[in-house]
């Protein structure tokens, strides 16, 4: 007989053997995928270059980023498993098609520059493994290309997960060769680059993208369970704040100035690990965690237009080619400063995510919409306290550095 084990959660008891234990970790797929591509190139060298600076300063940051990245990731999540639909196709049903169209159009910017970051990863980790950006932007770009054609997404993103595991397991075995530093996790400043590294790291947490893209997969493969959808964004949004914690502890020892240029450098946080071969082993964990990105990226993006126009998902193909093609000009554009492009473009996730995150908190609080899946009182305070805190630190940023 199977092995069984009990978990208790809300309040509920639910018994997992064999295949039920499978189901359980398959219906949770969407919520711990769009979280681990979260951690994606911009936002390992985010982490890194925060460890740089300011050591083990911003764990305590990195810490509480868990509760508004589980909330409002949470809300898209529980949307698609209640309604089967997408954010753009719900919204576009409940509101009207001016409105949704209005919630997906600054997706549809962002997700320009979130392609040319997520190039800008693949850029950066060829040079580091020696390979020209001459081969690797228009080789990854055509293999993308290919991808989101042939729509063969599952098995893409199981070699992906692989490849972004070999940085992780990077950094993690470099910080337990080198050992825990008797270093504050906390620090606190006005200065201008420490607002800006917090209003950066706030902007990694939550991108656009992942609101658009967890209800539609979720709803994509007829996930309805929504206890599980949010256990699977509660586990994720916690071993990806951990990743960035370790990453950050891992990089204290570089020294480096607020403003690093090197991908060189950054790789000096995996010495411990893998001496002369960390340039090596970073390049390879960003191409992946790049592509990984992309992957999501194309289809949270391309989803919420074509819903949120009315059209069927099968049609995002178009809609992925108006989008990549200039971000594959930009990412050229940029090349000589690509690091500062990403780490910018973190900071500007800030504003750009307050337009949908409005529009799905009032979703998920909809009786009509929801049903008895409609946000209670305590989680819709949670809700718009956590979207409340991220969109602050934006604005005060903005305000001193004006």
């Amino acid at each position: 007989m199977a092995q069984k084990s009990i978990i208790r959660q809300y309040g509920e008891t639910v018994v997992l053997a064999g295949p039920r234990f499978a189901g359980w970790l398959s219906s949770m797929g969407p919520a711990w995928l769009v979280m681990i591509a979260n951690v994606d190139a911009a936002s390992v060298i985010t982490a890194a270059e925060t460890g740089a600076v300011y050591k083990y300063g911003f764990i305590w940051i990195l810490t509480l980023l868990v509760i508004p990245l589980f909330f409002i990731q949470e809300a898209s999540g529980r949307i698609g498993a209640v309604t089967g639909k997408g954010l753009g196709e719900v919204i576009r049903s409940n509101y009207s098609k001016r409105i949704a169209i209005f919630a997906a159009a600054p997706m549809a910017l962002t997700d320009v520059l979130t392609y040319a970051a997520e190039y800008a990863g693949v850029a950066i980790g060829g040079q580091m493994i020696g390979i020209p950006i001459w081969i690797t932007l228009p080789g990854a770009y055509i293999t993308h290309l290919l991808l989101v054609y042939k729509r063969d997404y599952h098995k893409a993103e199981k070699v992906l997960l692989g490849i972004s595991a070999i940085l992780v397991i990077g950094y993690i075995s470099s910080l337990a060769m080198g050992g825990i530093k008797p270093l504050s996790p906390f620090y606190f400043s006005l200065h201008g680059s420490f607002l800006f590294l917090v209003a950066a790291n706030v902007g990694a947490v939550v991108m656009p993208f992942m609101l658009f893209y967890q209800a539609s997969a979720t709803a994509e493969r007829g996930l309805s369970n929504v206890k599980r959808s949010m256990v699977g964004t509660l586990v994720g949004a916690i071993v990806s704040e951990i990743l960035m914690i370790v990453i950050e502890m891992s990089s204290s020892n570089l020294g480096l100035p607020a403003n690093i240029v090197s991908g060189v450098q950054l790789a000096k946080g995996l010495s411990t690990i893998a001496g002369s071969y960390a340039p090596f082993l970073l390049g390879l964990g960003l191409i992946g965690a790049s592509f990984l990105a992309l992957t999501v990226v194309s289809l949270g993006s391309a989803w919420g237009l074509v819903e949120a126009l009315g059209f069927k998902r099968e049609r995002a193909f178009p809609m992925y080619l108006v989008e990549s093609i200039p971000a594959l000009i930009i990412t050229f554009l940029f090349l000589s400063n690509l690091m500062d492009f990403m780490l910018q473009l973190m900071v500007v996730f800030v504003f750009v995510l307050i337009g949908p995150a409005l529009i799905m908190g009032l979703l998920s609080s909809s009786r009509k919409v929801m049903g008895e899946n409609a946000s209670t009182t305590f989680w819709k305070i949670a809700y718009w306290t956590s979207l409340g805190a991220v969109i602050s630190v934006g604005v005060v940023y903005a305000f001193l550095s004006i």
